[in-house]
């Protein structure tokens, strides 16, 4: 299955204080690229941390950023003031699937709870039908390394499929990342978990 053209990429990142400059750096890259090659951005909205660093670096770069923020989150102490638009929503449900319904792509930057459960529910979504957009993991610092070991050990324990291990992409450069991205296509045969029809 080709994937579908990407004009629009949600973001998930973390947000805490006191990051190694080495990860504020990697998403102020993303942030740059994804601006220069005309990619609109979804995040969570907030102006601290790794998302702080992606808006800032993508406004300036001339990006068009669009936070979706709940409204127990809207704090002036956490959310930028400075985006193209942003989003109130009721609560992190109609967050996540608001920034599934306008991305086209996803990438995780490192994070943590938050953003493990964006990343996971992003990808079970994949696994289950209820969208074909690709994912990508920028594994800065190897960040991600762990996790995917964690995935390995679960597919070779058969917990998860061979093929749902193509659901997702990791690269450490963003360039790199966002070239695999543009050119993955999914596997044929994704249906046969839900399905449960016998391998060909």
């Amino acid at each position: 299955m080709n994937n579908q053209e990407i004009n629009s990429i949600c973001v998930f990142a973390g947000s805490a204080d006191s990051l190694a400059q080495s990860y504020l750096d990697g998403a102020a890259q993303l942030g740059k690229l994804l601006a220069k090659n005309h990619i609109k951005i979804i995040y969570g909205g907030g102006k601290t941390g790794l998302m702080g660093a992606l808006a800032d670096a993508a406004l300036q770069a001339g990006a068009t950023v669009i936070g979706v923020v709940p409204h127990s989150l809207f704090q002036p102490q956490l959310i930028h003031n400075q985006l193209s638009e942003l989003r109130l929503v009721e609560d992190m449900h109609q967050r996540k699937a608001l920034m599934s319904q306008l991305a086209d792509a996803f990438i995780a930057l490192p994070g943590g709870f938050g953003t493990f459960d964006e990343l996971f529910e992003t990808l079970t979504w994949t696994q289950i039908g209820i969208h074909r957009k690709v994912v990508g993991l920028l594994n800065i610092n190897n960040y991600f390394t762990p996790l995917v070991e964690l995935i390995e050990h679960a597919r070779k324990e058969g917990f998860i499929y061979s093929n749902h291990r193509e659901l997702f992409l990791v690269e450490n450069d963003p360039n790199r990342l966002f070239d695999s991205m543009r050119n993955h296509r999914f596997p044929e045969d994704l249906d046969k978990w839900v399905s449960r029809s016998p391998s060909k």
